[in-house]
């Protein structure tokens, strides 16, 4: 099984010791992993419309 590529946000800028979310697609590409940087061996695994959900959330109490 491939390992995920990870993404980390752009939000987070380029410092490398900087701590964000990452995401990533699963192998089988029905689901999405995310992770916290300084805590990579915990790793949610979600559906992509759950975190199409949850993102649409934020962003609408964000305004």
């Amino acid at each position: 099984m491939p390992e995920p590529v990870w993404q980390k946000s752009s939000f987070s800028g380029d410092d490398a010791s900087t701590d964000c979310v990452e995401v990533a697609v699963a192998s089988s590409g029905e689901a999405m992993l995310l992770r916290e940087s300084d805590e990579s061996g915990a790793v949610l695994h979600v559906r992509p419309a759950s975190l199409r959900a949850l993102l649409s959330a934020f962003k609408a109490s964000s305004t």
